[in-house]
């Protein structure tokens, strides 16, 4: 099924990016799903299909207290980091098929609040946690914390140890990364890190976290919520906002999926399979987008991800992000929000909506002048990947 121009994002919502959030996730949740449907110029009436999270809520909790007395379809994709890029795949195939006509996908999490070692919790009690054991936790419970590697910072560090050492990677590189999604934050005001600019002499001078990781090379923890409404083209056209409309999606995961380890080759990523079907969908060129929000759990995360795209090639990436060309004015704008790096950790679906307003030419100060095609990736667990390609439409 050729899934381009079939349908379109016509709904986003966020909330704040906080340490320490007072209203319990699933009202959170709620809320924003609220939010994003009201964007859209829609009312739960209109909604039939409901994507949400994997594991912190279920879908008949967010049906029911969202008043959506027909749901159609619903489907929950668990490839952690990857999964809120992946529901527009999953939306568009069943909005083309009939199978349904306008569904919200909705992801909310105590990322800081159940997460303290301290014990702290959010309002309302802990953080549900990930339903059921998936191939990754069970490989890091037998095999990875028996050696004391228990955090992904640790196990990722192997990865991108490889990757600086064959290609010789400057840190500066990774620095790059962190000081442009910093500079965007200082323009965003729901953004963690407003207010707090980073240098490229900062950056090199932060503690070691796990090398190659510095601290700034890392996201944040942090509680949120984020929502979209994704519909066909033909009702979008009579909808509130220009539409964001899909061009070309596709996830992939790499092989073997439960270990980083015993790869053929580690450095080739789900993404490296994923991008060429997505572009291919979509009719265009890597180099043809006018922005980039790259999923950034780890700056040189971003870095495998721009060749994977096809962007440049093995161990080019450092070139690509010099000398500011992934900032605002530069040929290639990433992460035109702070993305994970400096507005805030939501799985990835705040990548979904700053690159949903880029294309609506509603992002203010952080706007990308003419923005009319832009790319959102997402990467998973030990390196799941998905992306797609929005457009702006008429």
């Amino acid at each position: 099924m050729n899934l381009s121009g079939a349908c379109a994002v016509v709904g986003i919502a966020e909330t704040d990016y906080v340490r320490g959030s007072d209203v319990p996730n699933l009202e959170r949740m709620l809320r924003t799903a609220q939010r994003a449907v009201a964007d859209a110029g829609l009312t739960m009436g209109d909604i039939d299909g409901v994507i949400p999270p994997p594991g912190f809520v279920t879908v008949e909790e967010l049906a029911a207290n969202l008043g959506i007395e027909t749901l159609r379809y619903s489907s929950t994709i668990a490839m952690g980091g990857a999964s809120s890029t992946a529901t527009l795949q999953t939306a568009a195939m069943a909005i083309a098929s009939g199978v349904a006509h306008t569904v919200v996908c909705v992801v909310g999490w105590d990322g800081y609040s159940a997460m303290r070692s301290t014990g702290v919790v959010a309002a309302g009690g802990a953080n549900r946690a990930l339903s059921g054991p998936n191939p990754m936790t069970r490989t890091l419970s037998q095999y990875y914390r028996p050696y004391g590697v228990r955090v992904p910072a640790q196990f990722y560090s192997w990865l991108f140890n490889r990757y600086k050492l064959l290609h010789a990677v400057p840190d500066e590189a990774a620095g790059a990364v962190a000081v442009a999604c910093r500079n965007h934050a200082q323009l965003n005001e729901r953004a963690l890190m407003r207010g707090r600019p980073l240098t490229l002499d900062d950056y090199l001078q932060a503690r070691w976290v796990a090398e190659p990781l510095r601290l700034f090379d890392c996201c944040l923890e942090t509680d949120a919520a984020c929502a979209i409404v994704i519909t066909s083209v033909e009702r979008a056209r009579d909808l509130r906002h220009a539409p964001a409309v899909v061009l070309g999606v596709a996830e992939a995961h790499p092989y073997p999926a439960d270990d980083l380890l015993s790869r053929r080759d580690p450095l080739r990523i789900a993404l490296s399979d994923a991008a060429p079907r997505a572009f291919a969908m979509a009719g265009i060129s890597p180099h043809e987008v006018d922005l980039l929000e790259i999923y950034d759990c780890f700056t040189y995360v971003v870095l495998l991800q721009l060749e994977a795209l096809g962007l440049c090639g093995p161990g080019e990436a450092a070139g690509f992000v010099a000398d500011g060309a992934i900032g605002l004015g530069g040929r290639y704008p990433l992460n035109t929000h702070g993305g994970l790096l400096s507005q805030g950790h939501m799985w990835g679906m705040n990548h979904v909506v700053e690159l949903v307003r880029q294309l609506r030419h509603d992002a203010g100060p952080a706007q990308v002048p003419n923005a009319e095609i832009g790319v959102v990736t997402g990467w998973g667990d030990f390196g799941d990947g998905s992306l797609a390609i929005l457009a702006r439409g008429r």
